[in-house]
């Protein structure tokens, strides 16, 4: 008989990342289902709706929307994220679809009273949402969970979106957006405020899709080191331009993170995200189901990838390696020559032949 995968735990001796006290708690923590253990702490994100909203500005249909949302109440998924709270002052409705804004009667269109186990949750970016007026307190809102996005020199403003979204009765992440950039010793000084701060996760956001699995590592142990004395979580967000983001998001939670983000069929700006689907096999815990995100894909995201494009292409490898937003890749894949990787490779790092 062929040797079935090694549990969680066997991973995590395996890689040697714990020492031996962690390695001990874990053992605790873990259940264990006959040859394979899981770690329940660990909680799925889905954010199909919100990141994949990023390549058709957010114009999804209500059938594909309530899609998603049925799949990942079928599946076990605790969270699922549905769009963005941007500020009307600064993006036209008319430009936009619906989940630009999350507006709250279009959420209850689709959810209804969500009267099931699946949280809901929307991102905030930091000096683009009106946070005060537009995010309603919690008792009067279909959604659980603010997720705050910032960028290094935002950690004020999110700061106080946090304590916003908290004192109206929100479960709150920080998402720290490419991460990849910022030195340690800002990340260190942004992580010891969030650190006294209200918020429950904070993310390792891999924008860029530039890290490998050994920063991975480092920068989840980083994380966990600043913010697990203070009672807070840590998150993973990967993006897929050097094909990592699964191996990453892997990474991360064997290193102990414990609110972990990914797409259905990887839909996501670019490249792409952690796929749902590997996801949900790799951690073996009895609560998930993987055929109603198999359905989701077959009925609802293999009839989109006609009209927008997600997923690995050489374009996002190129800004990966370079560690750049991906977004005169998107440009080049959307004009007139999508499949001449050399001349976008020698515009990029400006280089002859």
């Amino acid at each position: 008989m062929a040797p079935g995968p090694i549990g969680l735990l066997e991973r995590i001796k395996h890689h040697g990342v714990l020492n031996q006290g962690v390695v001990q708690f874990m053992s605790e923590k873990i259940k264990n289902t006959g040859w394979v253990g899981y770690r329940p702490e660990i909680k799925i994100l889905d954010c199909t709706v919100r990141d994949g909203g990023l390549i058709n500005d957010h114009q999804f249909e209500d059938g594909f929307v309530r899609g998603v949302y049925d799949a990942c109440v079928s599946a076990g998924v605790h969270y699922m994220e549905i769009g963005y709270k941007g500020s009307k002052k600064l993006f036209a409705r008319q430009e936009f679809g619906d989940w630009k804004f999350s507006d709250e009667d279009d959420m209850r269109r689709i959810l209804g009273e969500n009267d099931s186990d699946l949280k809901i949750s929307v991102m905030a970016d930091a000096e683009k949402t009106d946070y005060k007026e537009d995010i309603l307190p919690a008792s009067e809102s279909v959604v659980d969970m603010i997720r705050v996005a910032t960028y290094i020199h935002q950690i004020p403003v999110a700061l106080d979106m946090v304590k916003d979204a908290h004192d109206k009765g929100y479960e709150t992440t920080v998402n720290i957006m490419a991460a990849s950039t910022v030195h340690e010793r800002e990340m260190g000084e942004a992580l010891d405020e969030l650190a006294g701060s209200e918020v429950g996760t904070v993310y390792v956001v891999d924008s860029f899709g530039s890290l490998y699995s050994e920063q991975v590592r480092d920068q989840t142990q980083f994380f966990l080191e600043k913010l697990k004395p203070a009672g807070k979580e840590v998150g993973i967000h990967a993006h897929n331009n050097q094909q990592l983001a699964f191996a990453n998001t892997i990474e991360a939670l064997i290193g102990g993170a414990n609110l972990i983000d990914a797409t259905i069929n990887g839909m996501g700006r670019g490249a792409g995200n952690c796929s749902l689907e590997l996801l949900l096999a790799f951690l073996h815990n009895p609560k998930f189901r993987i055929r109603p995100i198999l359905k989701c894909i077959q009925q609802h995201c293999l009839p989109l990838q006609s009209k927008m494009e997600w997923g690995y292409q050489v374009p996002y490898l190129v800004t990966g390696l370079l560690n750049q937003h991906p977004r005169s890749a998107i440009q080049m894949r959307a004009g007139e020559e999508p499949n001449d990787y050399v001349k976008f490779y020698d515009e990029m790092v400006d280089e002859e032949a």
